[in-house]
Order: C-alpha cells, then sequence, then structure tokens
C-alpha cells in the first residue's frame, strides 16, 4: 500500500496513494489505522484524493477507521472523495454514519471545532 502519514499534535493525516481501495489494500489500511489509535492517535484524516474506486473490502476499512476513532473519543473525517466513491458511499447509507468532507483543509477544521467543542463540553461538566 502506498501512502504517507502527516502526524501533529491534534490528528494524523492519512493520504493514500493508490487508485483503488480494494480487498488487496483494505487489510494494509485496516492494520494502519488500528496501528495509529493503538500509537494514542483519537483523530484521523483520511485524504482519498488519488482514489478513485472503493469496494466493499475498502468501505470496511473505512468504517474500521471510524470505530476506532469514536471509541477513543476522537473524530474520523474522509476528504477529498470523487463521485464514484461518494455514490458508493450514499448507496450504502454511511454518509449519515462517516463525516465526509470536501477538502483537507475542512477536515481539519473538523477536528479542531471537535475537539473545543469536547473542551468546553468537559468545562461545563467540572462546573
Amino acid at each position: 500500500m502506498k501512502y504517507t502519514i502527516e502526524k501533529t499534535e491534534k490528528y494524523t493525516l492519512v493520504q493514500l496513494h493508490e487508485e483503488k481501495l480494494n480487498s488487496i489494500i483494505s487489510p494494509d489500511l485496516k492494520s494502519e489505522l488500528v496501528k495509529l489509535n493503538a500509537e494514542g492517535t483519537k483523530n484521523i484524516i483520511l485524504d482519498l484524493s488519488d482514489v478513485k474506486y472503493v469496494d466493499s473490502s475498502g468501505l470496511s476499512s473505512i468504517l474500521v477507521g471510524n470505530r476506532i476513532c469514536e471509541t477513543a473519543e476522537g473524530l474520523f473525517a474522509i476528504s477529498n472523495l470523487n463521485d464514484h466513491v461518494m455514490k458508493l458511499i450514499k448507496i450504502s447509507q454511511l454518509d449519515s454514519i462517516l463525516t465526509i468532507l470536501p477538502t483537507r483543509e475542512e477536515a481539519i477544521d473538523a477536528i479542531f471545532m471537535y475537539e473545543l467543542e469536547k473542551s468546553l463540553r468537559a468545562e461545563g461538566a467540572e462546573e
């Protein structure tokens, strides 16, 4: 699997450099997401700008990322989906579960907003 990882204090960005997220790539992506989570990453952005095709195992790996971030009280955001991939996600009715944003910058903003809201809720609970 060809990909790049960019770690920051608030999130980790994973950009796939593959045209297909299928049964060949999916297990590697799942492993990488689980490993990032085990290392303490709570917020993950998956940039799919190079991905042209996703199959059911690819969707499964995306759902794994979403679940591990939710379990860690973090946010899993997907950005830069092409029309074909977006259509598949809508047909699978996953668009109501996943955080899907048009650009990487909007995904980063969503992570910062999520973290801000979480800290404000925590402060409110202390009062």
